[in-house]
């Protein structure tokens, strides 16, 4: 097949390795002349590619994936259709499906994991869109899915497919606030000598092996005790999203929460909040609370 790869960044860019790897043709495009792209404008990028096209979109959500909706529509003719692979708000998959269906262009929405082990790995995806365009498709989704595993769901109709890749970084967050926190636990404590070395242990015959564990323990290889690590994190949205989305289908959600609170605090969000409790215990205790 042919594909049109817009974003070459760090999963863009590898999963244009790998659809190629499978014997694809993909044409790439990015705003940045030192990204490998093959044509420096989205106006070229349609001109090279025969119709009907099939068009995937890598870009941060927001204002950079509405304009390039945008010029997309302008240029893309009936019968192509456009895949926004890019951590997009499900809420935003049905206008930006109805936006382009009147000029007949086709849209599905596809989260993507895999991270920059991806292009190694494979890629978990998630797909939303009719069954006739899942079809379409679909000899991309298994060109950049795990070889001879499972990672590729047709989830819903449009919007599906990132409701279900918000659902899952949500529960990426309380995995990783989980392990943070017993790491924690143990390299308090008097009766753990070496938390890495335990942590290590588990990645054979525990119920707690994961990816994410191998990932933490790499990490630890060279650097223990973490403590080369800057105790802050980002939080990207999509933890927020999912707590949103639980609260109106009614739904608690204590581990996400936890997660996406204690980034938001090592980001110093909280220090306000932790200046009013210790202004109040000071008045009615007279606590004194020492930086």
């Amino acid at each position: 097949m042919q594909l049109g790869m817009i974003g070459l960044g760090r999963m863009g860019g590898n999963m244009a390795k790998r659809i190629r790897e499978a014997g694809h043709e993909v044409v790439g495009y990015d705003l940045s002349p030192e990204s490998g792209r093959d044509v420096s404008s989205l106006k070229e990028l349609v001109s090279r590619l025969d119709a009907p096209r099939i068009v995937w979109i890598m870009v941060p959500a927001g204002k950079a994936t509405d304009s390039t909706l945008d010029e997309l529509m302008g240029l893309l003719e009936k019968g192509d259709m456009v895949v926004n692979g890019g951590n997009c708000r499900y809420t935003d998959d049905k206008l930006n499906a109805e936006k382009l269906a009147k000029n007949g262009i086709e849209y599905m929405d596809c989260g993507v994991s895999g991270g920059v082990w991806g292009e190694e790995r494979g890629y978990a995806l998630m797909a939303g869109g009719t069954d006739e365009e899942y079809q379409r498709v679909l000899p991309i989704l298994e060109a950049l899915k795990p070889e001879g595993k499972d990672g590729l769901v047709h989830a819903g109709p449009v919007g599906g497919g990132h409701f279900a890749k918000m659902v899952h970084n949500g529960i990426e967050y309380g995995m990783m606030q989980a392990f943070g926190e017993g790491f924690a636990t143990m390299e308090r404590s008097e009766y753990v000598d070496d938390p890495a070395k335990v942590m290590a242990s588990w990645r054979a015959g525990s119920v707690v092996d994961s990816w994410l564990l191998d990932l933490v323990v790499r990490a630890m290889k060279d650097d223990p005790d973490l403590k080369k690590m800057p105790p802050v994190a980002d939080e990207t949205g999509e933890a927020k999203w999912t707590i949103e989305a639980a609260a109106e289908l009614g739904v608690p959600t204590p581990a996400i929460s936890a997660g996406l609170f204690t980034r938001q605090a090592s980001r110093g969000g909280a220090d306000d909040v932790l200046r009013v409790v210790t202004a109040m215990r000071n008045q009615f205790g007279g606590h004194i609370t020492k930086a």
